[in-house]
């Protein structure tokens, strides 16, 4: 693993219903290449990896209240406690919720700030040319994909 990534292995629950729930590996991933962005992989039995990228701040915002637009929603999951975050992830009414340790999720972040500070993502060097080459590689693979 080179200088301008950050990568950590976390287990969560992944919440199917109130009665049902698994633990599942969870790749954490932060580059500078695409420095406002941190991507899940989330690995589930029997299919394929899941990618999900969000902004990096609102996973450091989301370990101490809830918050989130759209499609990705993080939050303590008990508001009087930092112990646990629930992790929300929906495409269109269909939804997909994990549960993690808040502590794992801290010591990556403070990973990813030592790398780059929060705040000083549009310092780095070239980050124009990384943007660019980091949205070429997204829809390259939204293209592949679809």
């Amino acid at each position: 693993m080179s200088e301008s990534v950050v990568q950590a292995e976390v287990m969560m629950s992944f919440l199917v219903s109130e009665e049902l729930s698994f633990r599942i590996p969870v790749e954490l991933r932060y580059e500078t290449c695409d420095p406002f962005a941190v991507r899940l992989t989330f690995h589930l039995p029997g299919d394929a990896p899941v990618t999900w990228a969000f902004g990096r701040e609102l996973l450091v915002d989301g370990v101490g209240r809830p918050c989130g637009d759209g499609d990705v929603h993080i939050a303590p999951a008990d508001p009087h406690a930092i112990g646990e975050v629930l992790i929300r992830l929906q495409v269109g009414a269909d939804r997909a919720v994990f549960k993690s340790g808040a502590a794992p999720l801290v010591a990556f972040l403070d990973r990813t700030d030592k790398l780059v500070p929060l705040g000083q993502e549009r310092s780095l060097a070239d980050f124009d040319t990384l943007l660019d080459e980091a949205l070429d590689r997204i829809l390259a693979e939204e293209q592949s994909a679809g």
